[in-house]
């Protein structure tokens, strides 16, 4: 049994991170990248591991099994089937503004679902514009770790030349018919001119995903409008923007209750910080997980599912209904998932245990609850 951690024995760790300047991604003395579409400065994996019982948290809600045959639901207390009279579409309790967070895991179990991953974005996307067409939201990425790109790439810079087998690489050989083979398994792409101009927020856990580098990942500086690191309502290309970066590779860690942590701290949201302006406190809150984490290992968060739920509500003034939560796992694994655990602590919330085939039904099912809880919903003041 591990012992029981303080409350909010994060955020002491995290601290404040130095950023650039208010609407500014960082990038400003970068190499030229010829895959970055024109206007990109407008104006305008099986899962790593599943939960354990609910508990030492926010309300839980109980337990139904969806129509839909998605998956388990879970649903507040609220009845999701009789939805208030909302007017004339724009909720009144939350104005009709969500922050729109993906935390997404970065390991290399996450290889085997980067084909339903990809096929999901447009997906997301189009449930968003279309159940929120009304709505004011922002959309942010952040993956589980505070590396950039590739190691072994980013070892092999400039050259990209090194080979399995050859004393320049740590990977471990074995197989042995992988010898020969690269180093970085990506070296046509692999974008190794931006190592030494990278900003400090690249590297900074929490912080919005603008320029993925590594295997499965996209590579390429991310045409975010504004120079955010966050799209907003009326994004050029929503979709293959979206896509962009959402494609954060599998060379890293799945440290999701940490980077969940870290993205609702005041240093990262406020001015200047790297995701200045993404959490309002007027606005609905939906995370949604992608990968899980055991808590406490090496490639996972520090802190348990405690921790993680408490700075969410320290971010939210206290009130769990403000939040809609939404994670994928496979059934009979949520003994040891701590993402799990902390879903399940919030009474709006959504867990698909279908194996992951296709992450698109349960989110646009979670954003149902996102109605039901922005009707409700008491802005802090």
């Amino acid at each position: 049994m591990r012992p029981r951690r303080p409350r909010l024995t994060l955020l002491a760790v995290l601290g404040a991170c130095q950023a650039p300047a208010s609407g500014s991604s960082g990038f400003s003395s970068t190499p030229e990248i010829t895959t970055v579409p024109a206007g990109s400065t407008g104006d305008t994996a099986a899962v790593d591991s599943t939960g354990s019982s609910a508990g030492g948290g926010s309300a839980v809600a109980s337990s139904t099994s969806g129509e839909s045959g998605v998956g388990e639901t879970t649903q507040p207390v609220l009845d999701v089937g009789t939805m208030p009279d909302l007017g004339d579409g724009t909720p009144v309790g939350c104005q009709g503004k969500i922050d729109l967070l993906f935390v997404i895991s970065r390991t290399g179990l996450m290889v085997g679902l980067q084909a339903q991953l990809v096929n999901a974005f447009p997906k997301f996307i189009e449930t968003i514009e279309s159940k929120f067409d009304d709505f004011d939201y922002h959309i942010m990425v952040v993956d589980g770790d505070d590396d950039w790109g590739s190691y072994h790439c980013n070892n092999d810079c400039p050259v990209l030349d090194c080979k399995i087998g050859d004393k320049c690489c740590e990977i471990n050989t074995e197989p042995p018919e992988k010898n020969g083979e690269p180093c970085c398994g990506v070296p046509d792409d692999y974008p190794c001119g931006y190592l030494d101009v990278l900003p400090d927020c690249e590297t900074r856990i929490g912080a919005g995903t603008l320029f993925p580098a590594g295997d499965y990942a996209s590579n390429k500086l991310c045409p975010i409008a504004g120079g955010r690191r966050y799209m907003m309502k009326g994004q050029a290309d929503m979709a293959d923007t979206f896509a962009c970066v959402g494609k954060i590779g599998v060379n890293g860690g799945g440290k999701l209750g940490e980077a969940l942590t870290a993205a609702m701290q005041k240093n990262l949201n406020g001015p200047g910080g790297c995701n200045d302006g993404f959490l309002r406190e007027d606005a609905l809150l939906m995370v949604t997980f992608i990968g899980g984490d055991l808590g406490g290992g090496n490639l996972e968060s520090d802190g348990y599912a405690e921790d993680w739920a408490n700075a969410v509500l320290d971010a939210k003034h206290g009130d769990p209904e403000s939040v809609v939560m939404l994670t994928f796992i496979y059934p009979g694994w949520e003994a040891t998932d701590q993402i799990w655990k902390l879903v399940k602590m919030f009474p709006y919330n959504k867990v698909d245990d279908t194996g992951m085939d296709d992450y698109s039904p349960a989110f646009a099912e979670a954003t149902t609850l996102v109605e039901t809880a922005c009707a409700g919903f008491v802005a802090p003041g």
